[in-house]
């Protein structure tokens, strides 16, 4: 694991300024290796959709990893066709390899890319970037296991793909919901500090690369996406999973050791309005360990009068079974409200069933402690009893915090919400113009630093006559620029997707 390199801590973000009419707002790498048939088609369609929906200005970037048939011959054509086409070539195989090289080498504030079959709707690379451009994150990502996504894949994949996030989510604590979707994007001066800390140059790069930014703090967006498998798909799976499993193990390794300097890559508090230091407000882990060992402290309290009290009636088993009882229940009830702020009835009889569970292991533990001792000596003092109890408890304290933070009142506030539907910045209708749903409020954009100037703007293409054969459709994207994105802010800008059915009819659609 490189633990070289870094210039610094990152700036605040920013909305990205324009300093160059000629420099591109964004650079999509297409990695590639022997696809001599499917690289044209996908470039053709990638660039006719940029040109209409993309108001910046573009590159397109295919990063050839060592093809040993015509693709480079293919791409030499293409970039020779179209001007925001470039091709670069490799000596080695590796999609790793070929991102880092491409992405750490362009000067493009936007760095993304995408598989070239172009399994991921075209629709989502707007929203995908959106975020970066604004300033809102540092990374984004597609994700096919949002619950808004629309994939169609096979039960092999699909079992594949679910698999290898629950093993990301249980040993690396990784929060983010897709890590192997080729459909990705992230700010320039943040690759420029995070690409030198990833290792892999493979299939697992994306991974890595995720896992760092998220330890470090950065902001990754996830985008809805729809996803439809290439079933002619040359990915080896079983020696792909291999890889990624090493690779699992490599970066948890050096994440417990401490051997990353992810501190490199954080962010300055405040760089957000809302990043505010805020008084009385809970403070995530720190403070529920307070609450914790608060609550543990007067249960635990609790727990030895009631011993002492069942003791004086029954033997030692019996009131250790009572006493932790009843005090895992007013446990359980206090650290709900808390420790973890849950308010209103609303699960509580599913807490304490959780809570009945963890105090089960908790009686194992004490159970088995005391049955120890009576194995060593006859008859025990109750001051030894009273020793051997508090141990036994202490452990059972720390096994029982980490089982309610992780399973019984595990953090909810980062899972995506589907609530309210998002913002759309332009759309079309066959045979119309452009579509810009009004805003019930209207926001007055304020005039920005002098220094923020208007990204640039893709050239207009003339207008030409539609083919006799095809309808004539017309597109209107509206001008955007910096200071106005700023100013009215993203929000969540994937747009809400409803399944089609074959059935289905808009009649606004004259076919």
């Amino acid at each position: 694991m490189r633990t070289d390199s870094s210039p610094g801590d990152l700036p605040a973000r920013e909305h990205l300024p324009a300093t160059d009419a000629g420099t591109p707002v964004l650079d999509v790498v297409i990695p590639v290796y022997n696809e001599e048939k499917d690289l044209q088609p996908c470039v053709l369609r990638l660039h006719e959709h940029l040109k209409r929906t993309f108001p910046y200005a573009f590159r397109i970037t295919v990063a050839d990893n060592a093809s040993t048939d015509t693709t480079p011959r293919v791409a030499a054509r293409l970039a020779a066709r179209l001007p925001e086409v470039v091709s670069r070539r490799l000596e080695q195989k590796g999609r790793g390899r070929a991102l880092r090289t491409v992405w750490s080498a362009s000067d493009a504030p936007v760095l993304a890319y995408m598989d070239v079959d172009l399994s991921t709707d075209l629709n989502a690379l707007l929203p995908l970037v959106a975020p970066l451009i604004s300033g809102h994150s540092d990374l984004a990502i597609g994700s096919r296991l949002a619950r808004s996504s629309r994939v169609v894949r096979g039960a092999k994949r699909e079992f594949i793909s679910r698999s290898y996030n629950l093993i990301l989510r249980g040993s690396l604590q990784a929060r983010f919901s897709d890590a192997q979707c080729g459909f990705k994007a992230i700010r320039r001066d943040v690759a420029q500090v995070l690409l030198p800390l990833v290792e892999d140059s493979g299939w697992f790069f994306d991974t890595e690369m995720l896992v760092l930014a998220e330890r470090a703090g950065l902001r990754i967006h996830e985008v809805p996406v729809d996803w439809v498998d290439d079933p002619d798909s040359t990915v080896h799976i079983v020696r792909t999973a291999t890889e990624d499993l090493k690779g699992v193990w490599r970066v948890g390794r050096a994440l417990a050791g401490g051997s990353l300097s992810l501190d490199r890559l954080a962010r300055p508090f405040g760089d957000d309005p809302r990043d505010r230091e805020l008084t009385d407000v809970p403070r995530g882990l720190a403070r529920q360990l307070v609450g914790f060992c608060v609550v543990g402290g007067l249960s635990t309290l609790f727990y030895l009068l009631l011993y002492s009290g069942f003791r004086s009636f029954s033997g030692s088993q019996v009131a250790n079974a009572l006493a932790l009882l009843v005090s895992a229940v007013a446990n359980t009830a206090a650290n709900r409200r808390l420790t973890f702020g849950v308010r209103g009835r609303g699960g509580a009889v599913r807490h304490q069933a959780q809570g009945l569970v963890v105090f089960g292991i908790g009686l194992v533990l004490t159970s088995g402690s005391l049955a120890a001792l009576n194995a060593a000596t006859n008859d025990p003092a109750h001051s030894t009893e009273l020793a051997v109890l508090i141990a036994a408890n202490l452990a059972a304290t720390v096994l029982r915090f980490l089982l309610f933070r992780a399973w019984v009142f595990p953090d909810r506030r980062d899972e995506p919400s589907t609530s309210a539907p998002s913002p759309v910045v332009a759309s079309h209708r066959p045979g119309g113009h452009a579509a810009h749903p009004a805003a019930p409020h209207p926001m007055p954009v304020r005039p920005g630093p002098p220094e923020y100037r208007p990204l640039p703007q893709r050239p207009t293409a003339p207008a030409t006559p539609p083919s006799p054969t095809q309808p004539a459709t017309s597109y209107d994207t509206a001008p955007f620029h910096a200071g106005d994105a700023a100013d009215r802010g993203w929000g969540d800008s994937t747009m809400q997707m409803q399944a089609v059915r074959p059935h289905d009819h808009d009649p606004r659609n004259a076919r």
